[in-house]
């Protein structure tokens, strides 16, 4: 950490997105009514917890903030909160304007998992997995927007806040689940384990570790530091720092993101289709002709 105002804020950009069907949006949930969820049913007992909001702010720039808005607990998720979230990736996901987002918390926090209210009011074993199958489905459809995605992190990433950041970038982050007897339900752990591997992911849930910016670039964790003494310039900084990946056509960027996901997440005879059928959208398209008619192949 660097001592005073200055504090580090490490970014990891989110290179995985998207899933097989690029015109439907649902298909990038995990769970369905085959699994027993019925989001219509968690959503109205989550909407009972009200409190704080999940704010976007969606820019000319083609880039999105989204903001965990709930200082007075942290920025911790209320039911009401984990609904808007779900309601915010929705809006992302048919931006079709968009290059990029930065998640972030309001006032210096990022995020401390849960609203300790909601959680205590659906303490029973079946409300929990209901509420974890809401979370990891909207959080699974945040980490495949095609959108390349940064978390910008100032002050803690707790609990599901660090579940939150495991999708994109954090400066100093702390899975506390195995202090409160749980485990992270939200995805954190299997994305975890896929960013750092398995055994650092263990070292990191097994010993509710908080990782700083050294450790956080040493384990691969973060992919860059930026420091700032005000959230304002803070907030500049990552929109600086994403915009090295996101210069150019929105279509040719949101397509670098479907065929890396596809990589990732596919089969290579599926993944290969999959990058055919992206190819096939920009080939041809204006960023493509525009290419072509200025040469800058050969420059």
């Amino acid at each position: 950490m660097v001592p005073g105002a200055l504090r580090p804020r490490l970014l990891r950009s989110s290179c995985a997105a998207w899933a097989r069907l690029l015109q439907r949006p649902s298909s990038g949930c995990v769970y369905s009514g085959v699994h027993g969820f019925h989001q219509e049913e968690i959503t109205k007992k989550l909407q009972a917890f009200a409190g704080g909001s999940v704010d976007l702010l969606q820019q000319e720039s083609g880039i999105a903030v989204l903001t965990i808005n709930y200082p007075s607990r942290m920025n911790a998720f209320s039911g009401s909160m984990m609904v808007e979230l779900e309601e915010r990736v929705s809006q992302l996901e048919s931006w079709m304007d968009g290059k990029g987002v930065i998640v972030r918390g309001a006032d210096g926090t990022f995020c401390s998992g849960s609203d300790l209210t909601a959680v205590r009011a659906i303490s029973n074993p079946q409300d929990g997995m209901k509420m974890s199958m809401f979370m990891q489905n909207a959080l699974t459809r945040l980490l495949r927007l095609p959108l390349i995605s940064v978390a910008l992190v100032e002050g803690r990433a707790l609990g599901g806040g660090a579940e939150l950041a495991t999708a994109c970038d954090f400066s100093v982050i702390q899975f506390v689940h195995k202090h409160m007897g749980l485990v992270p339900g939200w995805g954190g752990a299997a994305r975890l384990a896929r960013i750092v591997g398995s055994r650092d992911a263990l070292k990191l849930l097994g010993g509710a570790l908080k990782v700083d910016s050294e450790l956080g670039l040493q384990i691969g964790l973060a992919d860059g530091v930026v420091e700032a003494p005000r959230a304002a310039l803070a907030l500049q900084q990552a929109e600086d720092w994403l915009g090295r990946y996101t210069e150019g056509a929105a279509p040719v960027i949101r397509a670098v993101k479907k065929v890396v996901l596809s990589g990732r997440e596919l089969p290579l005879s599926e993944a290969l289709r999959t990058e055919r059928d992206v190819f096939g959208t920009v080939w041809g398209g204006q960023a493509n002709l525009q290419a072509l008619a200025s040469k800058s192949k050969h420059r």
